[in-house]
């Protein structure tokens, strides 16, 4: 969840360290810090706190050609000064970066401050400082292996020495780490955010991997010894991608861009003379799939929801039982893999530790699992059986919003290819294909009513508890919904089955608490209008989200917004986008950070 990067070369260290840091922020942090080597000593500056912070901290003209630096996302020990990375071992010449977590610094710590160690943070991951100093006779390479195999639990470690000019030791476990090939410099970071405006060559590592650089080159190889040879990949983003343009926040710009990121994840992948979909990324023949005979998609946050409608789908188009579970449970829960089961993996990072875990175990029992993955060479599409990249560009608000929409057309294609096999006809096909290549379009058409929804934000966002209500398809929507007005307003929100609100939640009801009730034209319409009265009869406020020129729903809600008309399967791509705009603005009326929202980070790789 934190961020860390590491340059050599022939630039001044800081101004590389900071710009790379400041790309690192949308992953969330606390506080930042960066050491600089020169003339064998090094300077470290950290600051609890925005990198705005540590930059004013950080002298002009720092001397120093390499260094790393570190976004810290509080786990153990508060959020100050003295526990940001980098850290130091006692002799002041050994700095570490650490992301992940040590699930036995404890043990270690106690042993090292009996051998007569120093400690100056709270943190678990000091202890990796001054074991490589308990390690180092001269080669830090091996003090640093020496070290990582008497950890247990996630890292991805950057170590530099002050006798080693140059230098940069980097050792991955769980948590992701890509080196950028430069012209005479080098760079390590956690995300290739963190470089691409230097370089576009990059290589990825895997778990148990230990990599040595310098300016000029570097080797890999495993905790024996062994020799790797890597694969130099190249990026696919450009750099105007990851800046935010005319926008005032990147959520803004991302939730406008769907119009265009649907599209993306659709391109090269429809056949029209069959109706079908085309996705050889899965490395399945038509028998295998013919063979499928039940779908299990695992995911977490955001991706979770737009799995749960895709498992709908599943069920009522191609007529494959389909589930949607959260990584973080399948893991642990010692899940039953049985023959003809196919697993999807959804993770907009890619990097996500709790889906991580559970493709592990599930290719452990002998399952497929299939990556739905926004970031190409990303780890979980790099141990994925197969899968889907989504191209939907960068996404750096931390809330994720079109690769939501981008997940669901990549798997709504793979149902349309599962129904084809099976039994939809090419008449059905064919609409199905007509169906989600207009709802870009139609989405278009949303953004008009956008000051509409800023200001009913303006109305509502004082509201101290919200409810979203939906059914079928829409239901996991309705989920969404009430994650983004957390995650970016702050706003307790609840979402329900809008046939559940009697069954418990309508308890809440009064006049203060908004239920925001997902209406399409679909077979549970009258459902859900019969359930929006049950709210007006206890005097709770309705906003209803509608289909134009839907009159009953009008003439119920206090407030309404629309959707255009779609058919009833599309629908979730259309209520989705205002929910993210209703949130968005309600989280700017009272004045929150809307792309780096408190506590949260954008990849979560720790458990």
């Amino acid at each position: 969840m934190c961020g860390i990067i590491g340059y050599c070369g022939p630039r001044a260290a800081s101004d590389v360290l900071l710009d790379g840091l400041k790309r690192l922020e949308y992953r969330g942090y606390d506080s930042a810090g960066i050491s600089v080597g020169h003339n064998s000593s090094l300077k470290v500056f950290k600051k609890e706190g925005k990198i705005r912070v540590l930059r004013d901290a950080v002298p002009e003209g720092v001397d120093g050609q390499w260094g790393i630096g570190h976004t810290r996302w509080a786990t153990h020990g508060g959020v100050n000064d003295i526990n940001a990375h980098p850290h130091l071992d006692c002799t002041g010449k050994i700095a570490i970066c650490h992301n992940g977590i040590i699930e036995n610094y404890i043990a270690l710590k106690e042993k090292l401050i009996d051998e007569g160690h120093a400690f100056k943070s709270d943190t678990d991951s000091e202890v990796i400082a001054h074991l490589v100093e308990t390690f180092y006779e001269g080669d830090l390479e091996a003090a640093v292996k020496s070290t990582v195999s008497l950890l247990k639990g996630t890292y991805g470690i950057l170590v530099m020495h002050s006798d080693h000019q140059d230098l940069i030791i980097g050792a991955r476990n769980g948590s992701p780490m890509v080196l950028g090939l430069g012209d005479g410099e080098m760079f390590i970071a956690s995300d290739v955010s963190a470089m691409i405006a230097h370089t576009k060559q990059v290589v990825y590592f895997e778990d148990g991997e230990v990599v040595r650089l310098d300016r000029h080159a570097y080797s890999v190889t495993d905790m024996r010894n062994r020799p790797v040879d890597k694969k130099v990949d190249s990026i696919s983003w450009e750099l105007e991608e990851m800046e935010k343009g005319d926008y005032p926040f990147y959520m803004l710009k991302e939730i406008h861009e769907q119009v265009v990121s649907i599209p993306r994840a659709m391109s090269g992948r429809i056949d029209e003379d069959q109706a079908t979909a085309v996705l050889g990324g899965l490395n399945m023949s038509e028998m295998e799939l013919l063979g499928v005979k039940r779908v299990m998609i695992i995911a977490a946050g955001t991706s979770y929801y737009a799995g749960r409608v895709v498992a709908y789908l599943l069920e009522s188009l191609a007529r494959i039982p389909a589930v949607t579970e959260l990584a973080s449970e399948v893991r642990y829960r010692n899940p039953i893999v049985e023959e003809g089961t196919l697993y999807f993996a959804l993770s907009q990072s890619g990097e996500t530790l709790d889906t991580l875990m559970a493709i592990r175990e599930l290719q452990r029992k002998g399952g497929r699992v299939l990556g739905i993955c926004n970031v190409v060479g990303s780890t979980i599409a790099r141990e994925s059986n197969g899968g889907v990249y989504i191209h939907s560009g960068p996404e750096i608000a931390v809330a994720s919003t079109k690769a939501f929409t981008s997940q669901m057309t990549a798997l709504y294609l793979f149902v349309l290819k599962m129904a084809r096999m099976r039994h939809m006809a090419w008449p059905e096909g064919k609409k199905f294909i007509e169906g989600l290549q207009s709802v870009p379009e139609k989405i278009s058409r949303i953004f008009e009513q956008e000051d509409h929804i800023k200001t009913l934000a303006k109305k509502y966002h004082e509201a101290e508890s919200f409810l979203f209500l939906g059914r079928g398809l829409n239901y996991p929507v309705a989920l969404e919904g009430a994650l983004k007005l957390k995650e970016v307003a702050y706003i307790h929100a609840e979402g329900y089955s809008a046939a559940e609100i009697k069954h418990g939640p309508i308890a809440l009801i009064n006049e203060e608490t908004p239920s925001l009730f997902i209406v399409p034209d679909d077979h549970l319409r009258d459902k859900v209008l019969s359930n929006m009265k049950e709210i007006k009869a206890r005097k709770g406020p309705v906003i209803a989200l509608c289909v134009e020129g839907d009159k009953d729903a009008t003439d119920i809600a206090d407030d309404v917004m629309y959707v255009p008309k779609s058919e009833e399967i599309f629908h979730p791509f259309l209520s989705v986008v205002p929910l993210q705009l209703f949130a968005y603005h309600c989280a700017l009326e009272l004045g929150r950070d809307v792309d780096q929202p408190r506590n949260l980070a954008k990849s979560v790789t720790v458990e």
